[in-house]
């Protein structure tokens, strides 16, 4: 005898709610391990310090983690009452810049993580018993989903933060595996033509990613590979840094101002670059992407490479569509979720994987390391796709867009794969070096 068909698509739902739950759960558990590890490798007077004015104390954002846990899990979704509506306005990221957040009355390390700690323990019992409809921010879990994503993004942030605390070693991690030197291809050619930019279909993706829409693309060239470090070097012992035609006049004046002469963290010493990471200081590896460079510095570099950066529709392009079936894929490989042989993500390293690596996240037409490893400048403003709605608030995406903002895609090493897709979008001004940055060329092809 078969089982009635209402029996079976209530068994459906259960199997699929459970498998929601158990997403959720990972994620949020993946998140909370992270942070831990970053929020406990230091001492409280590394962790209540203001490492620079650009970034926050890392208690600040231990305990915002823990408050946008509790505003849109417990309250939001749970209709609970709040738990400390006091430190609401402390935790405000629109409210206080970073540079004045050290003043504020924070919670100190210990509190911040009990407090942290009672919301994670409420949301999980929110989570035990959630069915993931009724609501746009419970639909496919969603919100289980931003939360996570939230907590990942600032535990890149405070990884930022450890980049730039001065000091020893705090945290370690197993270097990427050596691959031999990449002699492919230095360029490939997208076609021209249609495809699906953003997405309409991935339930946990952001706001700034929906809604999925067709853009016509002409035929481009685009590296291979992330620009290396040898690539860039090539372009400063050229004078690229005191050639003012290769540069934006915004990105000349800049430099000039500010002294800039090569990324962030670089020093010579003697007849050698060395940089600094993560505490300690070593010689630049030529094989890598190169780090920690604006916009400006990227933008110089593909004029004096007689190139261009590529644009945020090109850089898609070149990551998702698959020319056999003409669909997106969700990422270059596929629409499997990100794997150790796919891409450095999730701070698994604590440095980009020498150039031409992971083969196997390859997109179809053959570029590689479009996923990790470095976010990538674009040449585009920060704007939304045809369509937008701002959701679950206008703080998220809406009141960045407009030329004040480029555009990075692919993430970084200190992505976690929760926080990347093929459609994800990152911004930030173009002065910014601090992050996790560098980039990769493109060309129009000749006609």
């Amino acid at each position: 005898m078969t089982a009635p068909e209402t029996d079976i698509e209530t068994q459906t739902a259960e199997t699929d709610a459970e498998a929601l739950r158990e997403r959720a759960l990972a994620s949020l558990t993946t998140a909370r391990d992270r942070t831990t590890l970053l929020t406990s490798c230091v001492d409280e007077p590394d962790l209540t310090a203001q490492h620079s004015p650009l970034m926050s104390p890392l208690v600040w954002d231990l305990a915002h983690i823990g408050n946008q846990e509790e505003l849109w899990l417990l309250r939001a979704v749970g209709g609970r009452e709040a738990m400390r509506p006091e430190i609401d306005s402390l935790y405000d990221a629109f409210e206080h810049p970073r540079s004045e957040r050290p003043t504020l009355p924070l919670l100190p390390a210990a509190e911040a993580r009990r407090y942290a700690a009672e919301v994670r323990g409420r949301a999980l019992d929110l989570l035990q018993a959630a069915d993931f409809h009724g609501t746009r921010l419970t639909e496919a879990g969603f919100a289980f989903g931003m939360i996570a994503q939230h907590e990942q993004q600032h535990d890149e942030t405070m990884l930022i933060t450890h980049q730039l605390r001065k000091g020893p070693q705090a945290l370690t991690a197993p270097d990427p595996e050596p691959v031999p030197f990449f002699t492919g291809p230095a360029e490939v050619l997208v076609p021209g033509g249609p495809f699906t930019m953003g997405t309409s279909s991935e339930p946990w993706a952001l706001d700034n990613e929906r809604p999925a829409h067709p853009r016509e693309v002409a035929p481009f060239w685009i590296d291979t590979t992330p620009v290396t470090n040898a690539a860039y070097q090539a372009f400063m012992e050229d004078g690229g840094y005191d050639t003012e035609r290769w540069w934006s006049p915004e990105g000349w004046a800049h430099i000039r101002q500010h002294a800039i002469a090569a990324p962030l963290f670089w020093r010579r010493d003697g007849g050698q670059w060395l940089r600094r990471r993560f505490g300690i200081t070593e010689p630049v590896p030529p094989d890598e992407p190169v780090l920690h460079v604006c916009w400006y510095e990227a933008d110089a570099y593909a004029r004096w490479a007689g190139r261009r950066l590529p644009t945020e529709t090109e850089w898609e392009k070149a990551a998702r569509f698959d020319p056999a079936t003409g669909r997106s894929r969700r990422y270059p490989w596929g629409d499997a979720d990100p794997a150790p042989e796919h891409a450095n993500l999730g701070q698994r390293h604590l440095r980009p994987a020498p150039a031409g690596s992971y083969p196997a996240g390859a997109s179809p037409l053959g570029v590689r390391q479009l996923i990790g490893d470095v976010w990538e400048w674009t040449a585009s403003d920060f704007l939304p796709y045809p369509g937008f709605r701002a959701f679950p608030y206008k703080e998220y995406s809406e009141v960045f867009f407009g030329p004040e903002h480029k555009v990075l895609r692919g993430g970084s090493f200190a992505v976690d794969p929760v926080a990347c897709r093929g459609t994800f979008r990152n911004w930030d001004y173009p002065i910014r070096r601090q992050i996790f940055s560098g980039f990769r060329t493109a060309r129009s092809e000749a006609v």
